[in-house]
């Protein structure tokens, strides 16, 4: 697999690890979706492989699959690699924990236990240091400050701005920006490689440069979502029987999905009408974006049924165009 986007964050990477001088920690920060815990992966791959066996690695921090050290992880068996995110509810399997806890940051302890296996080197993944709950924090800031020898922690963040300054200061930032339309079209193409070019050009439009979102839409025909959207905002519903269609067609069981698509869709699209409006239209605009974001905020949280909320937000949708008709 191959990371798009993010050519400066593996130089700076690599450039660090072939010094001899790898800094023990590293914050790993920018938008969801955009790559940043494929690039703990591989980059927590090749520092151990690079440490077991240096001969016949690619470039960057590309590690070929015949490579004991790959074999392994694909395997999940390294000895000397621990990956940390949240674990599955008990009772409910199907829905991760809210948090990754202080048990699973004290259980990193194994690993330094003993000495490493495979190499001299080790590496904890941690996906991500935002799910930490606050004593797992703590726990992990006293592997900080005092690291073992030789192991590097690679820390996805998705706002390094609320984590514990302790934390932030122990490490080294590496940003990691939206990826151009040109690299979303290939991220998009080698996760999804059956998805048609009419689609996975849909996925670039809304993906907003983070392929990883983009690709939770695959499969649920966004292109024609949006369009039922666009018609609303364009044309107005005065008889009430788009809305109406939209909302009994997305209430069905088999299209929660497109449900929750929709969900993340209407604010987001009613944002972007409002950026061509000014005046008495930009203020009408603006309290429908305030009310569809609640709306839609709330609504798996608060399990309002899901036909009155679709109803509601195409309402929103549809009132964009009155004051322009009426003008």
């Amino acid at each position: 697999m191959k990371l798009f986007g993010q050519d400066m964050a593996i130089r700076a990477f690599k450039t660090a690890l072939d010094s001899g001088k790898l800094h023990h920690a590293w914050l790993l920060g920018g938008p969801r979706g955009v790559g940043k815990a494929m690039f703990a992966d591989m980059a927590a791959q090749r520092v151990l492989a690079q440490a077991a066996r240096p001969q016949g690695l690619g470039e960057g921090l590309d590690v070929p699959e015949t490579h004991p050290t790959a074999h392994l992880i694909q395997a999940g068996s390294h000895p000397d690699l621990r990956r940390l995110s949240r674990l599955p509810r008990d009772r409910k399997p199907d829905e991760l924990a809210r948090n990754i806890s202080v048990d699973q940051i004290r259980g990193i302890q194994s690993l330094f236990a003993t000495t490493p296996s495979m190499s001299d080197w080790r590496a904890v993944v941690i996906d991500a240091i935002d799910d930490l709950e606050r004593p797992a924090a703590n726990a992990l800031l006293k592997n900080l400050e005092e690291p073992p020898a030789k192991c590097v922690f690679l820390l996805v963040c998705h706002s390094p701005g609320r984590i514990l300054p302790t934390i932030r200061s122990r490490c080294r930032m590496l940003r990691f920006s939206r990826l151009s339309d040109d690299a979303m079209t290939s991220a998009i193409a080698q996760a999804s490689p059956e998805l048609d070019a009419d689609e996975r050009a849909a996925l670039v439009r809304i993906g907003n440069g983070a392929p990883g979102q983009a690709l939770q839409y695959a499969g649920l025909d966004i292109a024609d979502l949006d369009a039922a959207i666009g018609a609303l905002i364009a044309r107005g519903d005065k008889g009430n029987s788009a809305r109406a269609a939209l909302a009994q067609s997305l209430a069905l069981k088999k299209a929660q999905p497109r449900y929750e698509a929709f969900l993340e869709r209407a604010p987001a699209a009613i944002a972007a009408h409002a950026r061509n409006l000014s005046g008495k239209p930009l203020e009408t605009a603006i309290s429908a974006w305030e009310e569809a974001r609640s709306l839609a905020g709330g609504a798996q949280r608060l399990s309002l049924d899901p036909q009155s909320t679709v109803f509601a937000l195409a309402g929103l949708l549809a009132s964009l165009h009155e004051p322009r008709h009426d003008a």
